[in-house]
């Protein structure tokens, strides 16, 4: 039977972020004022990958108005997600039920297979005119791969780290920093009690952006991936808060992938499906060296996970239920290839084939202080009112 293809697909990938729910049930509600049906899909690119047929309930899920209604008011993301990459899928990975027939047709380099003929073949058996992908730079990355082969496909930027390619604004930046900002509020009291100096570790593999602009409201200093740190000059700045702070203590951010000068970024554990490997904890290995300079006792408190749980702020939801109705008008008017996107401070839309592999760093002349390792606030006189881009 041939299907027509009207209906429009929603998924999440990656990390999860709060503000997940509110674009799913935007997409659903506005789609279903055109008339056109929306299919979840669970898990992620992974559905696509392991599917069985239209009716799996494992990864297949019909949306509307009624199972969505209340979504929005909850964090993380109903249909789940994951880390799967679909060039990259392992012999062992291989879904059971894929005839050989057709395994043997993928391209496969030794190791890995390309599944994205696939992905097109299950959207194709689902009816699926156009896609909604919800994720960072790795989830996008595979949305740029289905559009460069002619499938519609028109993407939404999530990622606490605020890294994607092509916009100032992912969904889940600013409650991580508000977060952030609300637990080193409450932390300042154990800290300054004991008169420590306070380090808090934040996400930020390789861009600064949820470190540097937690520092901008918290006041207070920052170590970023995208400028490697003195540790002399770090505990001399350090020691000179702590005098001057009649509570005694001092505090200091580190994004994850921050490192000192002559340092080395260690990882562990084996690379994830786009080649990711777990960062070492730099909060811990700061607390060490700074001990050692100075003497003075640490405490370090890592405020990475918590950062992405639970509910969206008002700016996430703002933004999160802006690009679910922007998204939708695209589909209805035809538009696809695209990314959803705030530039210049201003919702627009940027090419999806024009999607940067890789994060989106901080420019560093621009937005940081390399002297005082602070954010710069100075020359803001004609930006945007929230987030000056990069």
């Amino acid at each position: 039977m041939v299907r027509e293809k009207n209906k429009i697909g929603i998924l999440t990938g990656g990390g999860d972020v709060p503000g997940l729910n509110p674009v799913i049930k935007s997409v659903v509600y506005g789609s279903s004022e055109t008339g056109r049906q929306v299919i979840g899909l669970r898990r992620g690119w992974e559905a696509l990958v392991n599917m069985k047929g239209p009716d799996d309930p494992t990864y297949v899920r019909e949306l509307n108005r009624e199972n969505t209604r209340t979504i929005d008011r909850s964090g993380g993301t109903v249909l789940h997600t994951s880390r799967c990459n679909p060039r990259r899928i392992a012999e062992a990975a291989v879904p059971q039920h894929l005839p050989h027939s057709k395994l043997s047709q993928l391209p496969f380099d030794g190791g890995y297979y390309d599944f994205t003929s696939i992905v097109i073949d299950n959207l194709e058996c689902l009816g699926i005119g156009c896609l909604v992908a919800i994720g960072g730079d790795d989830t996008l990355s595979f949305a740029a791969v289905l559009w460069a082969a002619g499938f519609p496909v028109i993407a939404i930027p999530k990622t606490m780290d605020n890294d994607v390619h092509g916009t100032e604004y992912c969904i889940g930046f600013s409650t991580a920093v508000t977060r952030a900002k609300q637990s080193i509020s409450r932390q300042r009291t154990t800290i300054g009690s004991h008169e420590r100096i306070g380090i808090f570790r934040i996400f930020g593999r390789d861009s600064g952006f949820t470190s540097l602009y937690t520092a901008y409201v918290t006041s207070e200093r920052c170590l970023i991936p995208e400028y490697p740190f003195d540790l002399d000059r770090l505990c001399k700045l350090l020691m000179e808060d702590k005098i001057n702070n009649p509570s005694s203590y001092a505090l200091i951010i580190i994004s994850e992938g921050a490192i000192w000068t002559g340092g080395e970024a260690k990882e562990y554990g084996e690379a994830d499906a786009y080649g990711h490997r777990k960062k070492a904890d730099i909060g811990h290995a700061l607390a060490d060296e700074v001990h050692r300079r100075t003497g003075e006792e640490t405490m370090v408190s890592d405020l990475t996970y918590d950062l992405r749980s639970g509910e969206p702020d008002s700016i996430d939801q703002l933004v999160s239920i802006t690009f679910a109705n922007i998204a939708v008008d695209l589909i209805r008017d035809g538009v696809s290839g695209k990314m959803i996107a705030i530039q210049n401070g201003c919702y627009t839309q940027a090419p999806l084939s024009e999607l940067s592999v890789g994060a989106r760093r901080v420019n560093v002349a621009k937005l940081y202080n390399t002297e005082r390792y602070r954010p710069n606030y100075r020359s803001k006189l004609g930006m945007p009112l929230l987030f000056s881009g990069s």
